[in-house]
């Protein structure tokens, strides 16, 4: 495994497991079956509802807490700076564990510097040991980071072959933030897994295009989670560090920009509509 640190020196594993859209009856099998594969960092939300799982399979690994790395989130029904706090408080009991290793706004919805301001609290009490962002724009991020005691030690952000935010990597180094991406493998659109041209550079490496992706992303000095129910499939995207992508190959996969995200995310619509769901 390979590590990035934070701002504030804490370690990350670049390459994490994500639990998003899996079922909460099948997430502590799934953690379980990811901790096996050798995954230490795992990254749920509070939106997610499957925290729970993440917990019972990590407490009931028999390896210490802190081998592990946990992400989670709050949501925007849960912003606001009293808010804020019960939702970790609530976080911490349902992952059975007394700190979190980074707590992230989860939208850039509602009272975020409220939620910031709590955030910016319960990191020097100790019971977050980082403290960051997801899906904020540069704009909104600029705005974040310029106007609060503590920067944004993260923004996790779509990151994937078909919307790769090229540049985001120089932008986000002026804040000393790291990046992470969600959607790395484009949800599997545009039959990402036939792609010629990432099927040929996994032929040249005797890598799957996944891993290629997985690898991609890795390379560029950014934080990943790939997600798999199946056993095979989390041991082999965990398998990337035995390679690596030339400049030929970083170029070609560049042709693949689309611009198209999966999620519009800085549209009145899309506020509009994630606004409505709570939790």
């Amino acid at each position: 495994m390979e590590y990035v640190k934070l701002s504030n020196g804490v370690e990350i594993p670049q390459l994490g497991f994500g639990v998003f859209q899996i079922p909460p009856q099948q997430t502590k099998q799934a953690v379980a079956k990811a901790i096996q594969a050798g995954y230490r960092h795992f990254d749920t939300a509070q939106a997610y509802f499957n925290e729970e799982g993440v917990g019972q399979a990590i407490a009931e690994s028999g390896i210490p807490r802190e081998e592990f790395f946990i992400t989670t989130k709050v949501w925007h029904s849960h912003h606001g700076y009293e808010q804020t706090k019960k939702a970790c408080e609530e976080s911490l009991k349902k992952l059975q564990t007394d700190y979190i290793d980074l707590y992230l706004i989860h939208q850039n919805i509602g009272d975020v510097f409220g939620t910031w301001r709590a955030m910016e609290e319960l990191y020097e009490q100790g019971k977050v040991k980082a403290i960051g962002v997801c899906n904020f724009t540069e704009t909104r991020f600029t705005n974040m980071a310029l106007h609060n005691k503590i920067k944004p030690m993260v923004n996790q952000i779509e990151i994937n072959p078909f919307y790769q935010q090229q540049g985001t990597e120089d932008f986000h180094a002026k804040f000393e933030t790291l990046i992470e991406s969600w959607g790395p493998l484009a949800e599997g659109r545009n039959v990402i897994f036939k792609n010629p041209i990432l099927a040929e550079i996994g032929e040249k490496h005797g890598k799957s295009v996944a891993q290629v992706i997985i690898r991609w992303i890795i390379q560029r000095g950014i934080i990943v989670f790939p997600k798999s129910l199946k056993a095979e499939r989390m041991q082999e995207n965990l398998d990337v560090f035995d390679f690596e992508l030339s400049e030929e190959d970083m170029e070609k996969i560049k042709e693949l920009e689309t611009g198209e995200p999966i999620a519009y995310i800085d549209t009145p619509e899309f506020v509009e509509s994630i606004s409505q769901f709570g939790v």
